[in-house]
């Protein structure tokens, strides 16, 4: 899905790679690159993923504990959770924004790259070793709001659905996916200047506009030149698809393993 959310987010985009929709993307991307082309770049994000997520939910978690503490003692901050979320997002970025780097270029239609080490190789040799995190300051821009709405929105949707706070498998994939999508329709226009960053689409850099796209506010201009208001938009429905099932096995996952954790703390307490 994210090949997908990809190609349809380019701005001027080859005509053999126009979609109308993501299922025309998939089933001509499977027709005519093969069954094993939209998992490219899957090895490097999942080699990133884990270091990340772990560093991700250790912070939220340590840091929604702390600031609930001092804003709302012995109860539930929204304030709390977003800011725990947004901490949290720095220190995943920094280590998945590489990753997404290599991920992207891999992904877009005629890459010349069919290996992880030729794509890592030729960006730093060719742009140096910015060019991995020339989207970082976007990338923050974007998943800080996003981490914002998707933590506020999913500890909301606990409160009605699992009140007790208790390990609640359907509660806890509902809410996720839920926060997801909504956090993931939210900053669309976000993600397609950092797909815009990561991938310095020629095409683009050939109308009017010279040398590398950096920054947000460059990107942003870039793409209302090239497509108008309607490009904020490329892939939202793409982003929204890839992000429900994303989000909610996160959550899941989390969910599950905190429980665990949490039961053997209490079996190793009582037995003391």
């Amino acid at each position: 899905m994210g090949r997908e959310q990809t190609r349809m987010q380019s701005l001027q985009p080859d005509p053999a790679a126009r979609y109308r929709n993501v299922l025309e993307a998939l089933w001509r991307i499977i027709r005519t690159e093969g069954l094993w082309r939209p998992m490219r770049g899957l090895n490097v994000t999942a080699t990133g993923a884990g270091p990340a997520h772990a560093l991700y939910f250790a912070c939220y978690e340590k840091l929604k504990k702390t600031l609930s503490d001092v804003i709302h003692p012995g109860g539930n901050s929204h304030i709390a959770n977003g800011a725990a979320g947004c901490v949290a997002t720095l220190l995943h970025d920094a280590a998945m924004n590489p990753a997404e780097v290599v991920k992207q270029r891999m992904q877009m239609y005629n890459s010349p790259y069919h290996r992880v080490t030729d794509c890592v190789r030729a960006v730093w040799q060719n742009e140096g070793a910015g060019a991995f995190y020339r989207s970082y300051t976007t990338q923050l821009t974007m998943n800080v709001p996003f981490q914002a709405i998707h933590f506020m929105t999913y500890e909301f949707l606990q409160e009605h659905f699992n009140p007790q706070r208790r390990y609640n498998p359907s509660s806890h994939v509902l809410s996720g996916a839920c926060a997801g999508a909504v956090a993931a329709a939210a900053t669309t226009p976000l993600d397609v200047c950092k797909t815009l960053l990561n991938t310095q689409e020629s095409l683009a850099l050939n109308s009017n506009i010279t040398g590398h796209i950096t920054g947000m506010a460059s990107a942003f201009r870039t793409v209302y030149q090239v497509g108008g208001v309607t490009a904020y938009f490329r892939g939202v429905q793409a982003r929204v698809i890839y992000q429900i099932p994303s989000t909610a096995i996160a959550w899941s996952v989390y969910e599950f393993f905190k429980y665990l954790i949490t039961k053997r703390q209490e079996e190793w307490r009582a037995a003391k």
